[in-house]
């Protein structure tokens, strides 16, 4: 009992002194985790870099070889572009990996923009910003490699084969508009449009090009993008994602606007989604 006044001292004194350690933890500089980008005054998480995050795996025509340090492929392309306009090298790039879900959910991120073909909504504007839109989709045909609509290099050519999509879409307004109605098969999903061209109902199918790209790389042994519409009117707007509030958004929405302004992006889209795939603008 006769030591209790010395312990409480002890502890009184020990206490004072962690006050006084946070106290000059707070005021004192900033570590390199929460810097800014060498000659750039931009806040990034790791100071004089742009940590710029994707999926793993990627898949062409976004990335190539799943290598995204590689300046590749649409995305690749684009990241890069949007760095330099950030004042950053492709050297000071680090690149990281993370879930699609994982990238749109609330919560600090350790990375300062994501590209994995985000579409740009109000819902995942609660959670996270977006950049201006770098690409907005386009509707495209896919057939089987036997079918007469994979070799089709025209609008005309498609009005004489039957062509199945999903109700209630852009696939199916532009369809419509582009085809007409009389060959035209409308069905409740795209699921059940794969389905059908897999089954040999319809010749070819149309739904948007990031889809299209899926159903010939996952769903179809022997699929073809054939060819994509010009209109995008009504596409999906795909933006970079970046974390809630970020000091960044507004300066990877100016270097956007800026590569959108001076031709950059369209020279992208041409090259990776166009011609690096072969699916030519349809006449």
């Amino acid at each position: 009992m006769s030591f209790a006044p010395s312990l409480r001292r002890a502890a009184a004194v020990a206490a004072a002194a962690a006050a006084i350690a946070l106290t000059l933890s707070a005021c004192s500089t900033p570590s390199a985790d929460s810097g800014s980008g060498e000659g750039s005054g931009l806040q990034t998480v790791t100071e004089g870099k742009l940590t710029i995050a994707t999926g793993e795996p990627n898949y062409e025509p976004w990335f190539v070889d799943d290598d995204p340090a590689n300046g590749e492929g649409f995305e690749g392309a684009v990241a890069n572009a949007v760095a330099e306009q950030l004042g950053y090298k492709a050297d000071d790039i680090v690149w990281v990996r993370t879930t699609f879900d994982g990238a749109i959910a609330p919560g600090p991120k350790d990375w300062d923009i994501n590209l994995q073909q985000f579409s740009i909504t109000d819902d995942r504007k609660k959670a996270v910003d977006f950049s201006s839109p770098y690409y907005t989709t386009t509707q495209a045909v896919v057939a089987v490699g036997d079918s007469p609509a994979a070799s089709a290099t025209t609008i005309d050519e498609l009005k004489t084969a039957k062509v199945g999509v999903a109700s209630g879409t852009t696939s199916y307004t532009v369809a419509k508009a582009q085809l007409g109605e009389g060959n035209l098969s409308v069905f409740n999903s795209v699921d059940d449009v794969v389905l059908a061209l897999k089954g040999g109902q319809i010749d070819a199918m149309i739904t948007d090009l990031p889809g299209a790209f899926y159903v010939v790389g996952a769903q179809l042994d022997d699929g073809v993008v054939t060819g994509q519409f010009a209109d995008a009117d009504g596409g999906d707007d795909f933006g970079i994602v970046l974390p809630k509030g970020s000091a960044l958004t507004a300066d990877v929405t100016e270097a956007v606007d800026a590569l959108r302004d001076d031709g950059t992006l369209d020279e992208l889209q041409q090259k990776w989604l166009s011609d690096a795939v072969d699916v030519p603008v349809l006449k």
